[in-house]
């Protein structure tokens, strides 16, 4: 274990180390508080908004990586994630090689050889993350509509997690709580969004003719 630590804080790859570690604890803290039903990257805000136009250096790249697209957060645990293994990998080479790369420029290289990776990678993430909402569709469109608890129970307490999906086939993870007047409502329940406040959706019981009707529509 030792020998396991020194190779991890050798100075050649001390900077890919700690953004593996920075990584591996930003993404623990993101699943424990999901699984309590309260995700931190709705602090950090849900998406990565450019405002740059696209011929600009850095507003391009940030386009071309696909930001905006992803949380933002999940897209600093993937950036994270593809530089330190970039650069491992890259040491790792050399030192098999007989090669000494400086740390300045293994860590240059390495990012460079990240941005791709991170463009590919963005890109097959987002295509399975799910939306709290999508430029075809507004939220307030989902009141009224029954969904599935897939983080809870939802009570009064902190809120959770439904999933629903919308006209156009697009699958949307909201927060949610129960109504004031309803009981706990389990994961897998069918649930019915009938308003909405500053932080999440409300639910009740669905009622068993639009449980039906919507098994019926999917049919």
């Amino acid at each position: 274990m030792s020998a396991l630590t020194d190779l991890l804080l050798a100075p050649d790859v001390r900077p890919f180390t700690v953004a593996a570690a920075i990584m591996m604890t930003l993404g623990g803290i993101e699943l424990l508080t999901t699984l309590v039903g309260f995700s931190i990257s709705e602090l950090l805000g849900k998406d990565l908004a450019v405002e740059a136009d696209s011929d600009s250096g850095l507003g391009g790249m940030f386009l071309w990586i696909n930001a905006g697209r992803l949380p933002l957060l999940i897209l600093i645990i993937l950036t994270l994630g593809v530089f330190s293994i970039a650069g491992f990998f890259l040491q790792g080479l050399a030192h098999g090689v007989g090669i000494s790369v400086p740390v300045s420029i293994a860590a240059l290289a390495a990012a460079a050889c990240s941005i791709p990776a991170i463009r590919v990678t963005s890109r097959g993430i987002a295509r399975i993350i799910p939306r709290d909402e999508t430029y075809v569709v507004n939220e307030a469109d989902f009141i009224g509509h029954v969904a599935e608890v897939s983080i809870g129970p939802l009570d009064q307490g902190l809120p959770g997690r439904v999933r629903l999906k919308d006209v156009f086939g697009n699958w949307h993870s909201l927060v949610a709580r129960a109504s004031p007047k309803s009981t706990p409502l389990p994961v897998g329940a069918s649930v019915l969004l009938v308003d909405r406040d500053a932080k999440s959706f409300i639910a009740i019981s669905a009622p068993a003719d639009l449980i039906a009707q919507q098994r019926s529509d999917r049919a």
